[in-house]
């Protein structure tokens, strides 16, 4: 009996030891997301947590992720479909919008209603969206100019109601109380000089990123700053009144971790939400625990990042953040679930899930002279430390001169798809890691159906992806070389999978996309 149960520990031991996805946490862990979720912004409202971050020249844009414990998120809504129609956030005219598009988001709660602001250098306006339900809309949008940088949105408890903003010399605006605009005959101030003051004399990235804050009457405005040589850094300025004058001082400095707020929980707790640049799967959010000392919030555990955190584990992030997909779809379905982003503004009329049941139908509207210019490539992000990206497609309709197929789009992209060329199609790998697009491999191909998959590598900034093709979806055959990925400030986002086609000769030709599947690391386990 005893030597039974002996063995039985042992088994369970062994169990655990070989397969470490059997082996739940019970605590959640840094990163709190492993994927491109930057420039959060997030309230509480009773038990739920709201929060939005940015996407840039993605549509639809401005996601809205909802958490009941602050570790484990889902997207649940976007502010708006469509920022603006202009060609560069069209990719018309040979103009494109990366890297820009709208930036850092402001997610506030006031009188009932929801809001969401940002502001876009494309536009050169300040958008300001605002609903009663932020998990169904609609969205009301008030626009203006200018383009009032990094702002925060601030609701005084007086009625009036503020943006901060800037860099370095950061600035206070009043709108009108309902944010529809700036207040008539307001002027803005500056409220703290040389913001960035706290870190020393050998300042780089001057102050910027505000988010305002107003705890048991003092207000507290939160900062990142970069000094040279240094690492990015959270600053925080207190003050007793909205205009000032400021006490600023040094908050964290360790990682990089920095750019957020401050959110507490039900019971009382105290964390901030920051973020770290880390390297090609994008710029992946933290929680910092928060103590307060003499009326200032003082970030992590003696001055550090703490790796684990009293906090319910983190569950995989598919499906919240990223999902697979077989495109079937029931009467009341919506087109696309919302872990779904097109690069830039879609073309409507050239994609369809239903004239194909079970189908993604991309269709070819005009030539493009390459992928980063393509209409209508559809994206999803990559997620850490590992995953995977496949498809299948049919490619019956292709015509002379299209291409398509799965991409990992950044700047340095790398490309597995199907040629269509001289009466003929061929599998090629595309590598641009120089900043060059150079065709690595291309095999012929006789039937109209393919397979495709990336494997993806963040581990460590690692930064690799491999691409593969199959015929028949069962044996994977390695295409091409090892892309090496690099976060590129011209695009300023982590690597997105994408679902692509189109035309460099004669537009009208299509592609079947039977689905896309992604699987990270703890998944792929499971199923060995």
């Amino acid at each position: 009996m005893v030597r039974n149960t002996l063995l039985g520990i042992a088994a369970f031991v062994a169990l655990i030891v070989c397969n470490p996805a059997f082996a739940q946490e019970k605590q959640a862990h840094n990163p709190i997301i492993y994927a491109d979720v930057p420039d959060m912004s997030i309230i509480r409202i009773g038990d739920n947590y709201y929060m939005s971050s940015t996407t840039m020249h993605m549509s639809p844009g401005v996601p809205i992720m909802k958490s009941t414990d602050l570790v484990n998120w889902k997207i649940i809504n976007y502010a708006y479909n469509v920022l603006d129609t202009i060609a560069p956030l069209s990719l018309n005219n040979g103009e494109s919008n990366y890297g820009r598009g709208s930036w850092a988001s402001s997610l506030r709660y006031h009188n009932g209603s929801y809001y969401v602001s940002t502001f876009a250098q494309a536009t050169g306006r300040t958008h300001i969206y605002s609903t009663k339900n932020i998990e169904k809309g609609p969205w009301k949008e008030f626009t203006f100019a200018p383009s009032f940088h990094d702002h925060s949105l601030f609701f005084d408890d007086d009625g009036r109601t503020y943006l901060i903003y800037g860099n370095e010399n950061l600035k206070l605006v009043e709108l009108n109380a309902d944010a529809s605009g700036i207040k008539p005959g307001t002027k803005e101030q500056v409220i703290i000089e040389n913001a960035s003051l706290s870190t020393g004399a050998n300042r780089g990235l001057p102050a910027e990123g505000s988010q305002l804050f107003k705890i048991n009457g003092k207000y507290y405005l939160f900062n990142i700053t970069w000094p040279k040589n240094g690492m990015r850094t959270v600053i925080v300025h207190k003050a007793d009144k909205i205009a000032g004058p400021y006490e600023g001082r040094v908050a964290l400095q360790d990682k990089g971790v920095a750019q957020g707020g401050l959110i507490d929980t039900p019971d009382g707790r105290w964390y901030a939400y920051l973020f770290r640049d880390f390297g090609s799967v994008g710029r992946i959010p933290y929680l910092v625990p928060v103590k307060w000392e003499d009326g200032w919030p003082i970030l992590g555990e003696n001055g550090k990042v703490p790796e684990k955190l009293d906090l319910p584990a983190n569950k995989s992030l598919i499906p919240g953040i990223v999902a697979s997909d077989d495109f079937n779809r029931k009467k009341g379905d919506a087109a696309l679930p919302l872990v779904w982003q097109w690069n830039h503004n879609p073309d409507n009329k050239f994609w369809s899930v239903t004239k194909r049941k079970g189908y993604l139908r991309l269709t070819t509207e005009r030539a493009d002279p390459s992928f980063l210019m393509a209409k209508n490539t559809l994206t999803q992000r990559t997620i850490g430390p590992e995953c995977t990206g496949s498809t299948s497609i049919d490619i019956t309709n292709m015509h002379d001169g299209d291409f398509a197929g799965l991409g990992l789009l950044q700047k340095n992209y790398g490309l597995v798809g199907v040629k269509a060329e001289n009466k003929g199609k061929s599998i090629v790998m595309i590598n641009a890691e120089s900043g060059e697009a150079l065709e690595i491999n291309k095999i012929p191909l006789s039937q109209n159906k393919v397979y495709l998959k990336i494997d993806c590598d963040f581990r460590e900034r690692t930064d690799r992806a491999n691409f593969f093709y199959s015929l028949d979806g069962q044996s994977w055959i390695s295409i091409g070389n090892s892309l090496k990925m690099s976060y590129t400030i011209p695009h300023f986002m982590g690597y997105r999978f994408g679902l692509f086609n189109y035309a460099t000769k004669n537009p009208g030709g299509f592609v079947d996309f039977d689905y896309f599947h992604i699987k990270d690391k703890i998944s792929q386990e499971k199923n060995k």
